[in-house]
C-alpha cells in the first residue's frame, strides 16, 4: 500500500515486542515511520529498525513537556504527521511468586496507567489535534481481548501466586473508551479512530501455559505476530474512511465463547 510522499506514521512503544513488529512490517510496506520509545533500542533487531525508519526518538510518552517538545521538532522540520499507533502498554508477564500482584502498589497503578492511557491521550491531545485541523488522518489503538472480556485468573494456576492485575483490564477498556470518544469528536474532520484488539500472541511461553490457552481458543491456536498485519493495513488504508470507533478483535474466536 503506498502512502503520500510527505505523510508519516508514529508507533509508539516502538521497540517493544509488537511494536518493533509493526514497525518493521510498516517500513516495508512503504511508511515513514517514526518510532517513539522511552528506552533506547537494545537488540539488533531493534537497532535494523531504527536504522530503517525515518528517524526515532526517546520519548516519555507520560511528559506533557517531552511530547509537546517532541511535536514541534516535527513541526519545525515541516513532518507531516497523518497516521498514529498508541501502542505503548506495560504488561505483566506471568511469573512464579508475586504476593498480592493482582493489587498493585499505587505507585505501580499510576505509571502502567499513565504510559498507556495518559500516553495516548497526549499523542493525541498534540498529533489527533493537528490532523483535525488538516481533515486528514487515522489513529490506531492497540487494545487487547482483555478490553471486551476479564482475565480468566485460572490460567494462571502454574505461576503459584500469580494474578493478572487489574491495572491491565482497566487499561485496555480505557484504551476503548479513548477509541470511542475521538471517533466521535473527529469524526466530521474526517479522521478515523479505531482499535485493534489482539488475543495472546505467542511468545515462547510456558508449554501447558499454552495448551491451557489453545482450549479456550476456537481455532485452536495462539496468535502470531503476522496475523495482525492485514488487520493493521486495513485500519490505516485510505480507502477504507467510513470505518470509526470500532474495536477489531483478532483473537481466533476466543471471545465469542
Amino acid at each position: 500500500m503506498k502512502i503520500e510522499n510527505q505523510k508519516y506514521i508514529i508507533v509508539t512503544g516502538g521497540f517493544g515486542f509488537l511494536g518493533s513488529f509493526f514497525s518493521e512490517f510498516l517500513i516495508k510496506n512503504n511508511f515513514k515511520v517514526i518510532i517513539i520509545d522511552k528506552n533506547k533500542p537494545k537488540t539488533l533487531y531493534q537497532k535494523k529498525i531504527a536504522k530503517a525508519s525515518f528517524l526515532w526518538r526517546q520519548v516519555d510518552i507520560t511528559n506533557e513537556n517531552k511530547v509537546y517538545k517532541f511535536y514541534k521538532e516535527m513541526k519545525s522540520k515541516k513532518i507531516v504527521i497523518s497516521y498514529l499507533i498508541n501502542n505503548a502498554a506495560i504488561d505483566s508477564i506471568p511469573k512464579k511468586n508475586l504476593k498480592k500482584n493482582h493489587l498493585p502498589k499505587i505507585k505501580i497503578w499510576n505509571n502502567e496507567l499513565a504510559v498507556s492511557l495518559t500516553g495516548s491521550y497526549l499523542m493525541i491531545k498534540y498529533f489527533g489535534e493537528d490532523m483535525a485541523k488538516r481533515n486528514i488522518g487515522k489513529i490506531v489503538n492497540i487494545g487487547s481481548d482483555l478490553s471486551v472480556i476479564a482475565p480468566n485468573q485460572n490460567l494462571y494456576t502454574d505461576f503459584d501466586n500469580f494474578l493478572k492485575p487489574a491495572t491491565y483490564s482497566v487499561i485496555k477498556h480505557g484504551q476503548l473508551g479513548i477509541t470511542k470518544y475521538f471517533a466521535s469528536l473527529y469524526a466530521k474532520n474526517k479522521i478515523q479512530v479505531n482499535m485493534l484488539s489482539p488475543g495472546p500472541i505467542f511468545n515462547n511461553q510456558k508449554l501447558s501455559f499454552v495448551k491451557k490457552l489453545k482450549n479456550l481458543i476456537p481455532m485452536n491456536r495462539m496468535a502470531n505476530r503476522e496475523d495482525l498485519t492485514e488487520a493493521l493495513l486495513f485500519l490505516l488504508n485510505r480507502k477504507n474512511n467510513y470505518l470509526t470507533g470500532q474495536n477489531i478483535v483478532v483473537d481466533g474466536g476466543k471471545t465469542l465463547i
